[in-house]
């Protein structure tokens, strides 16, 4: 996840930490990501740019117990971000969990979301 980051964005002085979970499921996968941003910025916003990408299902709602699991990815091409917040150990930055197919989103989906882009 380190070295993919770098390579995606191009950019070496992106410094990542990662951490995965690893449950027994068929499919899935989940990452917890840290986010630093240069400047401070409104979690609210960033939650509506989330829920507004393609690709991308917002499921964050802690106070209904519902948020990202891998289960609940199986068989789809999205990607489930929630559990967003603050991370008030570092200036700027926020916490949030993903969820997907790794099978699909992680492979197959990508190849050809990536073919899709090239011959536009």
């Amino acid at each position: 996840m380190i070295d993919e980051t770098k390579k995606i964005l191009n950019n070496d002085s992106i410094d990542v930490t990662a951490t995965t979970v690893r449950v027994p499921i068929l499919n899935g996968h989940a990452v917890s990501i840290n986010v630093e941003f240069e400047e401070d910025f409104d979690l609210e916003e960033i939650k509506d740019l989330l829920d507004g990408f393609p690709g991308i299902k917002l499921v964050d709602d802690i106070k209904n117990n519902k948020y990202p699991l891998a289960e609940s990815v199986n068989g789809t091409d999205y990607v489930e971000v929630g559990r967003i917040r603050r991370d008030f150990s570092q200036k700027n930055s926020l916490n949030l969990w993903c969820t997907a197919d790794n099978i699909r989103k992680g492979a197959a989906t990508n190849t050809v979301q990536i073919a899709e882009l090239l011959i536009k």
